[in-house]
């Protein structure tokens, strides 16, 4: 683990859990994903730098709801989340955080006079977007506390702080696990709660086919862009010599298993090196790279999920139409 300490406050401190360990795991992944019938890499590493600005800028298109969503929520609900601090301090851990959009709606429902009593845990794999994001939280927030953690959440949970909690989940990111891997991800989350703790989970619900699919195919051709990109980041990890010319984005909503499917669909037949693992890919024309799902839920359907992994829930917040929800869970 790296540290590193901005002693000018005594606010921020970030820990880094990627030393050596990512290094495996993204070889790992890579040799795996190329090697399968069906080629994938894992939705993760979409966010290096650049990767994480082309996804805020994502959030901004007309097409692409659950974000504006999402913050409308929030608007109405942040005074009555953060309730939860209003008599006793603790951690406030968010995973995967990203930008400060989110975060700053439940910061602003907080009593200025009551932020000492606050540590905000930003958990994302992007070390940069981490301090960045800590930096300008500390000149809006006068008196927070802000522990930056740079780790893999799906495998790094240990690392969490264990005292009292609440952890939150936005963006509906819960549906980029496949079945099984959201129950067990579900499960990591309840194993470090206390009875006191609480968890709040963003949801995007299922809604009309069209207006899910159209939300990953901009006009400005953005959302492309950032399929595209994970393919310069592996070049950049692992000496590969992927041409982002010879792959195009797809995308699609299955709605027998009620998901968007994202790939990265091959032009023309092209081979691929990826030298540190000296490993040789072929791809045919219109062969894919599975990049991503996006899975879509109903309130039935993941209150059962919810129930298999221990959790039981204490508050439900939706928007007017019901297109996305934000649900704040106990252990059962």
């Amino acid at each position: 683990m790296k540290n590193i300490n901005f002693s000018q406050r005594k606010l921020l401190e970030i820990r880094n859990y990627l030393d050596g360990g990512h290094r495996a795991e993204i070889t790992k992944d890579i040799r795996a994903g190329m090697t399968k019938l069906q080629k994938s890499i894992p939705c993760k590493y979409f966010y290096d730098a650049h990767g994480s600005r082309l996804f805020e800028q994502i959030c901004f298109t007309p097409e692409y709801y659950p974000t504006r969503t999402e913050l409308s929520i929030l608007d109405g609900s942040a005074t009555e989340i953060m309730q939860f601090f209003s008599s006793d301090g603790g951690d406030l851990i968010e995973l995967g955080s990203g930008s400060n959009r989110k975060i700053r709606k439940l910061l602003d429902a907080v009593n200025s006079s009551k932020l000492g009593k606050i540590r905000y845990v930003s958990v994302d794999i992007n070390e940069s977007s981490v301090i960045e994001a800590s930096k300008e939280l500390l000149g809006l927030y006068e008196g927070l506390e802000i522990l930056g953690i740079i780790a893999d959440f799906t495998r790094h949970m240990d690392v969490l702080p264990h005292g009292r909690k609440l952890i939150i989940f936005l963006g509906s990111s819960i549906g980029n696990f496949t079945d099984g891997e959201d129950i067990t991800f579900l499960r990591s989350i309840m194993d470090i709660m206390s009875p006191d703790d609480r968890f709040l989970l963003g949801i995007d619900m299922l809604k009309p086919g069209e207006i899910i699919e159209a939300a990953y195919k901009d006009e400005q051709g953005i959302t492309s862009e950032f399929n595209l990109n994970i393919l310069t980041n592996i070049n950049r990890e692992l000496n590969a010599d992927f041409n982002t010319e010879d792959f195009e984005h797809l995308a699609f909503f299955n709605a027998e298993k009620e998901c968007i499917e994202i790939h990265l669909r091959a032009r023309r037949a092209v081979t691929v090196y990826i030298s540190d693992l000296a490993l040789s890919v072929d791809f045919e024309e219109d062969e894919t790279i599975h990049t991503e799902i996006c899975k879509k839920f109903s309130r039935e359907g993941v209150t059962r999920k919810f129930k298999e992994a221990g959790l039981s829930v204490t508050r439900w917040f939706t928007d007017r139409k019901g297109w996305f929800s934000l649900v704040e869970l106990k252990t059962a």
